[in-house]
Order: structure tokens, then C-alpha cells, then sequence
């Protein structure tokens, strides 16, 4: 292969467009972070976030936790500010999730998980095939604790769910930044507290005789744990269920998913103020509970009501039409008796095929009839159209 030399007497020549490549490079570097091209995990937070963060005194790499709710389809995500509390920095409409309100029980059920999830470094997936994901980790101890199955269960991009929470792409590369930000402060693991609902008294009331409503309740002690400090709640299983905050009494104790659970306590002025939310709500939920059963009830009657109504209607329709028959038809008597009328008539009249053509003579029996039909419609109209 011939190569070709560069001559030194062309350097003058060539050095303005050599130098105009060289500043385009520069200027492409820069504009690669400006627009948000580049490697999808690598780029930085938005305008509009990192706007937030200042307003709410958080720092880009302080702690994060998400939260999830179905019915709602939003996820929200919590930052400590330079309080050492949580609070919510910008709220992310879910695009999709699949399945309907309740926990993932097994694979192929296309359910959504629910409960509390720990998201290590080693869970976030920058090469997703839906833009960008994070593993929620599931099973978790509790689920395995149930038997319950599934794997690749996801927070992730391309708006399409078959189990997961699919957010769009720019969302899920804000919500992604994010975490990248908070590992790299130091974070070790954020929380994911995934609820079928918002865990208010009205919606508790709502779901009361959900075959998962027990279930639900659990998870209302973790969320009114982490709205009464602002804290992520410290998560355990132990006899099968979550307990949160709690410390064995015995140091040498611990908490196993399937085992009873050891003795243990929470901190005292977060069960008072536990025991007060908990009364308040359970209040709440006792008068919803009574106006739903009103409104039911309501409702029933209001069904049974236009039954009635129907009813009525079907009946008036029936007599309407036999009164109409029996106007336009005569008396609506059977043709045989009509018959027989005639026959009698004419033996009164000396009408018939020998007796020639004679006056016709109204007959006195089909006249009262006539007479007795009037008398009737009047009755009925009387009857249908006269006040209760």
C-alpha cells in the first residue's frame, strides 16, 4: 500500500482547516452532554431536576427512595435534604403496569409486585432492552416465605409491561440518573415501597373485604412508618410477615422470614406516635366504612325502585293493550260465541237463506255488551290515571 507524505510546505495552507475540525470535535463534545446524547446511564440530571434539588436544599447525591402506587399510576421519589429527613422531590406518571391490584403470586400471573424492596448497584441494568431498568429484586424474603415466584420483575423504560412498571424513556432516564447520583454520594441500597393504592383511611375502608386486605394492612405499617419520620423504615420478616423498625430484645436474636418472630421492640416515641395515626385512621375508616354501607344501600334501593318501575310499566303496557283491542276489535270475544250471536239474531229477525233480505235488528245481548265494555274502559281509564 502507498502511503502519502505530508509535505511541511502545505502546513500553512492546511492549519485554518485543520484548526476548524478540531474545535468542531470540541464542540461536539460539549454539546453531547448539553442535549442528552452519549451513553444512556452516563448522562446528566435535567435542568428541571437539578432545579428542584436546589429549591428543596437536596444535594444530587444524597440518599433516594420510590415509592409506587398502582391505582394511582404514579411513582414518586423521596430525597434527603439538609435536614437528614426525607422529603418528595418530583412525582413520574407510570406509562404501564400489568396485572390489577394485589401481590405477585407467581411467574405468568403478570402480576406487578407489591411490598418492600432493597435496589443494590448491582440490580441497575444500563443495557436493558427497555431503554433502561433497575431490578426490583423479587422474590424478596417475604415473597419466598409464601412460595411465591418470578424472576426479572422491573422499573423500566419503552412504556410495555408483562409484570413490571413500565415508565417512559425520559422518565426512566431521570429516575435512573437519580440513583446513579445517590450510589455514587455513597448510598448502598435505595427502597422501593411498591403499594396497590395510597394507603390513606378512605381507600383502607374501600378495599376492607379485599381477599387482600390483610395483606394491604401490613403494608399500611410500613407506609405510616416512613410518613411519621420521613425515614426509610428499617425492613424484616419474621413468622412470614413484615415487621419494621424493630430491634430483638436479645442482641443474639434475629429475624427469620419462615420462623416465629423473637421478642422485640420499636423505638417508644415512634409507637406512641404510631398507636396516635393508627387510632385516627382506624376512626376514618370506621365512618367510610358506614357511608359506603349507605351508599350501597342506596343504591339497592334505587335498583329495586326502577324494578318497580319496569314492572309497572309492563302491566300498563298489557291493559293498554287489551283495552285498545277491545275498542278497535269489538268486545274481543271469541269467534265462535260471535257466531252464534248472528245465528240468533237472524232466527229473531226471519232473516236467513229463505226468509229473503229483512231489517237487521240490533241484538239486545250484544248491545248490553257494548254498553258493559263502556262502562268498563271508563272504569279502567279511572283506575290507571287516578291519584295514589
Amino acid at each position: 500500500m502507498r502511503l502519502m507524505r505530508f509535505k511541511p510546505a502545505l502546513a500553512p495552507a492546511l492549519a485554518p482547516a485543520l484548526g476548524i475540525i478540531a474545535m468542531g470535535g470540541l464542540l461536539a463534545g460539549c454539546q453531547v452532554a448539553e442535549i442528552g446524547y452519549g451513553a444512556k446511564h452516563l448522562r446528566p440530571l435535567s435542568i428541571e431536576t437539578k432545579g428542584e434539588l436546589a429549591k428543596k436544599n437536596m444535594r444530587p447525591g444524597s440518599p433516594i427512595l420510590v415509592r409506587i402506587f398502582k391505582q394511582e399510576s404514579v411513582l414518586e421519589i423521596w430525597k434527603q435534604d439538609n435536614t437528614g429527613r426525607f422529603a418528595l422531590l418530583r412525582s413520574f406518571p407510570i406509562c404501564k403496569w400489568s396485572g390489577k391490584l394485589g401481590p405477585k403470586i407467581k411467574e405468568g400471573d403478570r402480576q406487578a409486585p407489591e411490598g418492600f424492596y432493597e435496589i443494590t448497584p448491582g440490580l441497575m441494568n444500563p443495557r436493558s432492552s427497555y431503554y433502561l431498568a433497575f431490578n426490583l429484586g423479587f422474590p424478596n424474603n417475604f415473597d419466598r416465605s409464601h412460595g411465591r415466584t418470578g424472576k426479572h420483575l422491573m422499573v423500566h423504560g419503552a412504556c410495555s409491561s408483562a409484570g413490571c412498571y413500565a415508565m417512559s424513556d425520559a422518565e426512566i432516564q431521570e429516575i435512573y440518573s437519580l440513583a446513579r447520583e445517590s450510589f455514587r454520594g455513597g448510598q448502598r441500597s435505595f427502597q422501593v415501597q411498591a403499594f396497590p393504592f395510597r394507603m390513606t383511611p378512605e381507600n383502607m375502608a374501600k378495599y376492607a373485604d379485599h381477599p387482600q386486605a390483610r395483606f394491604w394492612r401490613m403494608l399500611k405499617e410500613g407506609s405510616d412508618h416512613f410518613e411519621i419520620t420521613r425515614l426509610p423504615p428499617k425492613i424484616d420478616v419474621c413468622n412470614r410477615r413484615y415487621v419494621f423498625d424493630a430491634d430483638p430484645v436479645n442482641p443474639r436474636a434475629s429475624f427469620v422470614a419462615d420462623r416465629s418472630c423473637p421478642k422485640y421492640t420499636i423505638p417508644e416515641s415512634l409507637a406512641i406516635a404510631l398507636a396516635e395515626k393508627q387510632t385516627k385512621d382506624e376512626a376514618k375508616m370506621r365512618v367510610e366504612i358506614a357511608r359506603l354501607e349507605d351508599v350501597r344501600k342506596e343504591k339497592e334501593e334505587r335498583e329495586k325502585a326502577k324494578l318497580a318501575a319496569a314492572e309497572r310499566e309492563k302491566a300498563f303496557r298489557r291493559k293498554s293493550k287489551a283495552l285498545f283491542s277491545s275498542i278497535l276489535g269489538g268486545s274481543g270475544e271469541p269467534e265462535e260465541t260471535k257466531a252464534a250471536d248472528g245465528e240468533d239474531t237472524a232466527a229473531r229477525t226471519g232473516t236467513g237463506a229463505e226468509g229473503g233480505v229483512a231489517k237487521p235488528r240490533r241484538s239486545p245481548r250484544n248491545a248490553g255488551r257494548k254498553v258493559a265494555a263502556k262502562k268498563s274502559s271508563k272504569s279502567w281509564f279511572s283506575s290507571m290515571f287516578s291519584s295514589e
